[in-house]
């Protein structure tokens, strides 16, 4: 007979511990938005604007968090540069 390990009380449901490659990359974000900004907007605005998305979307799902920060930075960036 198979025994089937039962999840501990509280864990059921629960989302997986984040492992190394579940880490959003905000070198990735910054470097793609600094492509897509060159020359409107600073290097260190752009990393600034990044970290204040992946502050403000904390708690978000992880799976969804990069589509998030890049979605919502972009959308900042693009506000700044017609607030000129």
């Amino acid at each position: 007979m198979t025994h089937r390990r039962r999840p501990s009380p509280g864990t059921a449901g629960a989302a997986p511990a984040a492992g190394p490659h579940s880490e959003v990359s905000l070198a990735d974000i910054t470097e793609r938005l600094m492509v897509e900004f060159d020359g409107r907007t600073s290097v260190s605005r752009i990393a600034q604007v990044v970290l204040g998305c992946r502050h403000d979307l904390r708690g978000s799902p992880v799976l969804v968090l990069p589509e998030l920060i890049e979605r919502s930075a972009r959308q900042r960036l693009l506000n700044t540069d017609t607030d000129r």
